[in-house]
């Protein structure tokens, strides 16, 4: 039996591996193999190593033999992104100040619970510099390419992960987003991935994480069900955060499961498609709006608004990682090291050394301000639909278009998520003229996971999206 990760579900290749019909080992072999073949073209990996994931898939293997229960992740291949660490690889945070450092001699906490749910670590995927922009290419590893089309970008800064879920060399992967780093990727990879509540996942440290508290950690997944899989088994608090949230009563599972088995439909959404700020390409508004009126004609009172922020939130959301990155790359102005940074963090860095306190304070309160205004809006619909990003995926060293005219203006519906904690998710609606995904953003209330990936797998169902990148 031969596993596909662009066809197969987490769920079906861990039940096969459980039930001794095809074994880790095995798995993890079409995994290898798959890297070997493509990543020289796509470059999503920029680290693996055989004879650790071999060694791991045959420690399941022995256990499963033994009776034990492996977890719900059994012998599941995940690519970790390059700014996590894991143990015997090196944590470059695509950096080449970093290439040469130690290995991580343990892992973190979020790759720790993939493996207590017995997955296999394949290695580390590719990210920009530190994560600071939408596409993924740095200095140290080169650039990587979008399994949909060579030609264009994979998004960012998860673009590692979600170009290797797409170009079917792993089935499942993690991502991190602090202004839809895991949004934007999955959405230009025809993935449905999740922007976790703030919180959900741990990520414990001495200090507050190098992206403020903007960021999270997550997981990516080809599908709604793979990564309400994969975050059920790594949520969870840890008193080393002060901000980790308890186990919700509710599996994350469940409700994604009534929505493809039972035909289960939100009563209610709101559609806002420019969220009171922004401007859409006329294809992406064309797709979206599409999928929202399969929604309505399924039954869904669809709530159409304006607005939702009467200001672009972007503005102080760039105070507030733009202090994050002086707080931690800061030291190097005036270094050596400063040139071997990439030429668009640069900027992010000395823009931080330029925010006033009270500018940062008024950051931090436009974090509060905007989930008011989420609140007021959740008042008509608990789930909020918008496109992912409002423009056409990037070419190569290119921004986005909006209506045929570059812009860097072509994201902008992620930040605000981000600010307010909310989670949010993405769904592929269909292909571009040009053959790139694109993608409808599904935001939720506060702590609400299972809301989002319900809506989430409703929406699968409903569009029916089932092309595969050709590569």
């Amino acid at each position: 039996m031969t596993a596909s990760f662009l066809t197969d579900s987490v769920a079906a290749i861990a039940e096969r591996v459980r039930t001794k019909q095809q074994s880790a080992r095995e798995v993890t072999q079409i995994a290898l193999d798959r890297i070997e073949e493509l990543n020289p073209t796509i470059n999503a990996f920029v680290a693996w190593n055989p004879d650790d994931a071999l060694a791991q898939a045959d420690e399941i293997d022995r256990r499963i033999a033994a009776g034990d229960d492996v977890g719900p992740l059994a012998g599941v291949p995940v690519g970790v992104k390059d700014l996590e660490a894991v143990r015997g690889y090196v944590t470059s945070f695509g950096s080449a100040l970093h290439v040469d450092d130690a290995p991580a001699t343990a892992d973190s906490v979020h790759v720790g619970r993939y493996r207590a749910a017995g997955a296999v670590i394949m290695g580390k995927t590719n990210t920009p510099e530190y994560g600071h922009k939408g596409a993924t290419d740095n200095l140290a590893f080169g650039a990587t390419l979008n399994p949909w089309s060579l030609d264009h970008i994979p998004g960012g800064s998860s673009g590692g992960t979600a170009a290797a879920i797409a170009a079917g060399m792993i089935p499942l992967g993690t991502g991190s987003d602090g202004g839809g780093s895991i949004r934007i990727p999955a959405a230009v990879c025809g993935l449905s991935g999740l922007k976790a509540t703030t919180g959900r996942i741990p990520i414990p440290g001495r200090t507050m994480p190098g992206s403020g508290l903007l960021s999270v950690n997550g997981p990516m997944g080809r599908t709604t069900l793979d990564t309400a899989i994969a975050l059920q088994a790594v949520a969870g608090p840890d008193r080393r955060d002060p901000l980790s949230l308890p186990l919700e009563s509710h599996s994350f599972v469940s409700g994604v499961e009534a929505a493809l088995t039972n035909g289960a439909i939100p009563e209610r959404v709101i559609w806002c498609p420019t969220m009171g700020h922004g401007t859409v390409d006329a294809e992406v508004m064309a797709s979206c709006s599409a999928a929202v009126a399969k929604l309505r004609a399924a039954g869904t009172e669809v709530i159409e608004v304006d607005t939702i922020f009467d200001e672009d939130p972007l503005g102080p959301w760039i105070a507030l990682w733009a202090v994050a990155r002086f707080k931690t790359q800061g030291h190097l102005i005036g270094t050596p090291d400063w040139d071997r940074l990439s030429e668009t963090i640069q900027p992010q860095i000395m823009m931080g050394s330029q925010v006033t306190g009270v500018e940062y304070s008024r950051a931090q309160d436009a974090v509060f301000a905007l989930n008011w205004k989420l609140e007021d809006a959740f008042e008509q619909a608990p789930i909020i639909l918008c496109p992912t990003a409002g423009g056409q995926t990037p070419r190569v060293g290119h921004d986005g278009t909006i209506d045929g005219v570059e812009t860097p203006g072509w994201v902008q519906f992620t930040f605000g998520i981000n600010m307010s904690r909310n989670p949010a998710g993405t769904v592929c609606t269909g292909l571009s003229s040009a053959g790139l995904p694109i993608g409808l953003q599904v935001i939720g209330r506060q702590r609400a996971e299972a809301d989002v990936l319900a809506v989430m797998a409703t929406l699968e169902t409903l569009i029916g999206f089932d092309r595969l990148p050709t590569i």
